[in-house]
């Protein structure tokens, strides 16, 4: 009886070591956000064209819309989920103080909560998203509410 349980406890420990164990998931720490100056400086090659703007719409419905907002309001359904409060890209304010190369830089690296897009992108398409997200601010301010 004794060589049972005995058999039985050495299945048990053998059994259970041989499950994996749960790993918990340790929280990726947001990017960081200080720029270096010489990404700062970073010119975009790559020409405002109509064929670049669209490539870069192309890429920014299938990248940027469920943050950023299918229109660049900063109201996608994610952000307003995890109540994320982003930049209004149809306000000519909202990117006038940062260069081109700062935006390369946070879409190569990520900022704060929005994850770096690594590898996903080329250099180009990157230059692409730029120049139409560039294209969405406003030409003239908002008209003002009726009253």
């Amino acid at each position: 009886m004794r060589s049972y349980v005995l058999l039985a406890a050495i299945v048990l420990v053998v059994g259970v070591a041989g499950f994996p164990q749960e790993k918990k998931e340790v929280p990726k720490e947001p990017a960081q956000s200080k720029i270096p100056p010489e990404e700062a400086k970073r010119e975009n090659p790559v020409k405002p064209t109509a064929a670049s703007v669209a490539q870069g719409k192309h890429l920014y419905s299938s990248q940027c819309t469920m943050c950023h907002g299918v229109n660049g309001d900063g109201k996608g359904d994610l952000a307003v989920e995890i109540k994320l409060k982003m930049k209004d890209y149809r306000d000519p304010a909202a990117l006038r103080d940062m260069t081109d190369g700062e935006l390369y830089y946070i879409l190569n690296k990520g900022k704060g909560q929005m994850p770096d897009q690594g590898d996903r992108l080329t250099p180009e398409q990157r230059w692409n998203l730029i120049n139409y997200i560039r294209s969405l601010a406003r030409k003239e301010p908002p008209l003002a509410p009726k009253q």
